[in-house]
């Protein structure tokens, strides 16, 4: 049961830290400002959703990704508050 948890933990990272063409599935939002949860929200990125990286910016910011059918520009500010789980 212990190795469960160390696999899994091993497995959850901040959107921010994925590469492109790397999926991951949302497990939460980390912040505490209300205004950008909500916004976060309201795009789409709730607990439960794959994301997949699309591609970076020449700058390397913002990110391109896809979920839910679409693509969405999103910067690395915001995509340090999500927690996903590596698929």
């Amino acid at each position: 049961m212990q190795k469960n948890r160390l696999e899994n933990f091993e497995k959850n990272t901040y959107l921010s830290n994925l590469k492109v063409g790397q999926r991951g599935r949302v497990i939460g939002l980390n912040l505490d400002k209300p205004e950008v949860r909500r916004h976060l929200l309201d795009m789409g990125i709730t607990k439960g959703t794959e994301i997949l990286i699309k591609k970076v910016a020449p700058m390397g910011d913002p990110v391109d990704i896809e979920l839910r059918g679409y693509e969405l520009c999103i910067r690395k500010q915001e995509m340090k508050y999500i927690l996903v789980e590596i698929i």
